[in-house]
């Protein structure tokens, strides 16, 4: 039996825009798995986005609850979401963000501070996982300027991983990259995956929703439908029929 790691019950997001009541998340009852590659897919304006933050703590719902193990993060004061999102969570986004006057090793153990004081244990798995990810030590002197698009985000994802968090939270990753670096960037995150590292993304290209286990598909700020595909598989064109299939019957 698969572990919750996430559960919501009436989760729901409103704003005011306008003078106008805009409800971007209605409802939304879900559990996710330990271990799961969960992709949140739907069109521009569905939620996923929303979705995504309020689950990893960045936002706070309107309405319901969110359970993180026994946890209810839905009910923590900001400080109390800082420190979960410390301690639990690690954040790959489309824009990098390093800091351009921090070396590439510099940037990754900042953020491992944050939660370690141990310097010698963070910078022993700073190389294991620059090795993972094919960063030579060379590269993790250099300053965040001098990478390509697919070094950067691969940078990203060892920062993201750098406090071993139970989740990583992923928002269009290969969003600004081409083909083969996004490619590349797709396969360090599967890797990951198959070693048990529980992944949640946010989507909207078929390639990269390929790689998901369980894909979620939202409209109009509601879970419409969900697809099983279990571990990912090079070259599995059954996976790809019945992701296809799945996607058309919601309209995407």
């Amino acid at each position: 039996m698969k572990t919750i790691i996430f559960k919501t019950e009436n989760l729901s997001k409103s704003f005011s825009s306008g003078g106008v009541l805009q409800h971007v998340l209605k409802n939304i009852d879900l559990e996710l798995y330990q271990g799961d590659f969960t992709v949140i897919m739907g069109a521009s304006g569905a939620g996923k986005s929303t979705l995504l933050y309020a689950l990893s703590g960045m936002d706070t719902p309107t309405l319901g609850t969110i359970r993180f193990g026994g946890q209810v993060i839905s009910d923590l004061s900001q400080d109390g979401l800082s420190v979960f999102r410390r301690e639990h969570c690690g954040f790959v986004f489309q824009q990098i963000y390093l800091i351009d006057s921090m070396s590439v090793l510099d940037n990754v153990l900042c953020a491992g501070l944050l939660v370690s004081r141990d310097k010698k244990k963070l910078l022993g798995r700073a190389r294991e996982l620059f090795q993972a990810v094919g960063i030579s030590e060379e590269t993790q002197k250099k300053f965040p300027t001098q990478l390509s698009g697919g070094e950067a985000q691969r940078v990203g994802i060892v920062r993201a991983l750098i406090n071993a968090p139970e989740v990583l939270f992923a928002d269009e990753p290969t969003g600004a990259l081409n083909s083969q670096t996004g490619l590349d960037v797709l396969d360090t995150l599967t890797r990951f995956n198959e070693q048990g590292q529980s992944v949640v993304m946010v989507t909207h290209d078929m390639r990269s929703a390929r790689r998901g286990s369980r894909i979620l598909y939202l409209k109009d700020g509601a879970v419409l439908g969900e697809c099983n595909l279990g571990r990912y598989v090079h070259g599995d064109e059954e996976r790809h029929r019945k992701l296809s299939a799945f996607l058309g019957e919601m309209g995407w």
